[in-house]
């Protein structure tokens, strides 16, 4: 690690508070200037080590700076490689398109053409609706309570939460909202309401091009969606002819232990939108995965100037030569991920005052906490703790695991030690203020 060579111990937010706008988020859950990264940790500028359990919204899942995938973009610059090309042919796309067919589609029997629509998700999702819409005539989108697609216009009218539907200040049309699985409770099927209006000629549901579906919902609060509801829901969506797209965008790239999350389900989505931790290095890319017969663009109908970010495309090559020759980074999540369970059930068990309960699958895991309040501050005290941990759902009272996959067993024992220890100190917190309420003392 490089020493900080910044004056007064470095760590000044100045800076940042004078010239930067007042939309930055996360900064003001995690107040402190990172200077360097490996693996699973991150150094501020004081020196001060974090363990991340955040992995940057999970696009980092092989950790920071990852060496052989460093050792690989490195050499390629240093060779004068293509950085920026548009949409033209170059070595490395071709690299890593071969790398993607021969490592995930053929072993999996899919057959996909794939789309550059842009560095980020949210180019994406548009680029899905925008191809189910024309392939279909149709206008309309399903989607799902508490999904989250992403931030400009025809994202954000596939996702949930007021708050960010609130910040596009126009009309969010052609889109309708569906109860994902789960949403009224373990015995009630969402699906037959949707079923129901999509048979019901007069239930007002115009006939969508497509659905819009992430089989665990991760910025909604990291709600998993049952094997047989995504099986009925890829039933109903063939019946009624209407484009299945899975926004594998967060937890897809081994994030549930699988590369593609749906892959546990059995089911082959026409569109899957894939993002975050693609390139495996933090460069931004995303593709989209079109099944053959709808890939029906015209040359230049979806454009974009950094749809060829080659730097991005030998990552992403490099990731999955390495990390997705076999199934060996799967069962290392799948055993990380049941070790992680029993540390959140220990925790939901010496706390039943303050969590209702444990959800996740693979290493997007989370407890939900009855009083949202609490688990932001369980947040920030843990990142007093040295470890970067967010939360999700509606009103942020999920705190959630979301930590790289190749994170050491010591690290995440520790982090996890750091959150335990953080909950218990706001629950005793919470505890001793309620006693003091005037109520308490009647």
């Amino acid at each position: 690690m490089t020493q900080s060579t910044h004056l007064n111990g470095g760590n000044d937010k100045q800076t940042f508070e004078r010239l930067e706008s007042a939309v930055r988020g996360y900064c003001r859950a995690f107040p402190t200037v990172f200077e360097t990264a490996r693996g699973h940790e991150l150094v501020d500028e004081r020196g001060r080590r974090y363990i991340d359990f955040f992995a940057g919204a999970g696009a980092l899942s092989y950790g920071h700076n990852e060496p052989h995938l460093k050792a690989a973009l490195v050499e390629y610059l240093m060779s004068d490689g293509v950085t920026h090309s548009l949409d033209l042919h170059t070595s490395a796309k071709r690299h890593f398109l071969e790398r993607l067919d021969r490592l995930l589609l053929k072993p999996r029997g899919l057959e996909y053409r794939v789309m550059f629509p842009g560095p980020t998700g949210t180019n994406a999702v548009e680029s899905a609706l925008k191809i189910a819409r024309k392939v279909t005539g149709r206008m309309n989108v399903v989607s799902f309570t508490n999904g989250f697609h992403g931030m400009t216009l025809g994202s954000l009218a596939v996702t949930g939460n007021a708050s960010k539907r609130r910040g596009a200040h126009v009309p969010l049309p052609h889109a309708t909202a569906m109860p994902f699985c789960g949403y009224f409770g373990d015995d009630v099927d969402t699906l037959d309401v949707f079923q129901q209006q999509l048979e019901d000629g007069s239930s007002g549901l115009d006939k969508p091009a497509a659905v819009i579906v992430e089989t665990v919902q991760a910025e909604g609060g990291v709600n998993v969606a049952s094997v047989d509801w995504l099986k009925r829901l890829r039933r109903i969506c063939s019946a009624h002819e209407i484009v299945l797209v899975v926004d594998d965008i967060q937890v897809g790239c081994g994030r549930t232990g699988p590369f593609f999350s749906f892959e546990r389900a059995g089911i082959e989505p026409d569109v899957v939108t894939l993002s975050k931790s693609l390139s495996g290095y933090g460069t931004p890319l995303s593709v989209v995965l079109i099944r053959p017969d709808l890939d029906r663009w015209k040359p230049g109908e979806h454009n974009g100037t950094f749809r060829g970010h080659n730097l991005a495309f030998v990552t992403a090559a490099a990731a999955l030569e390495r990390y997705w020759s076999d199934d060996a980074l799967t069962r290392e999540v799948e055993r990380k991920a049941a070790y992680a369970k029993t540390r959140f059930d220990a925790m939901l068990a010496a706390h039943p005052e303050a969590l209702v309960e444990h959800r996740g699958l693979g290493l997007i895991q989370g407890i939900v906490f009855r009083d949202p309040a609490l688990a932001t501050a369980v947040s920030r005290e843990a990142f007093e703790r040295g470890v970067v941990m967010e939360t999700a759902g509606p009103d942020d009272e999920v705190l959630k695991l979301l930590c790289p996959l190749t994170i050491p067993d010591e690290a995440l024992a520790r982090g996890l030690d750091a959150v335990a220890t953080s909950l218990d100190l706001v629950a005793r917190r919470s505890r001793e203020r309620a006693s003091q309420t005037p109520m308490a003392q009647a």
